[in-house]
């Protein structure tokens, strides 16, 4: 079998809400084409070592709150 069709039998048996991850992937969008800047791989380690600030309002609320600092 190639690998090809090796893929193909593995995308049949992915539930449909998850074939976005796939199609992402397979369009380029989940690999970037260049390496995060130090700013934002600092960024990242803060988060995974528990610092930083996680936000998950809206758009128009994040800009709220940066206009408040």
């Amino acid at each position: 079998m190639s690998n090809r069709e090796f893929a193909k039998n593995l995308i049949d048996q992915i539930p449909e809400n998850r074939l976005f991850y796939v199609i992402s992937y397979l369009q380029g969008a989940a690999v970037p084409d260049e390496m995060p800047n130090t700013e934002t791989l600092e960024a990242f380690t803060e988060l995974d070592n528990g610092g930083g600030h996680h936000f998950t309002g809206s758009t128009e609320q994040l800009f709220a709150e940066l206009m408040e600092n």
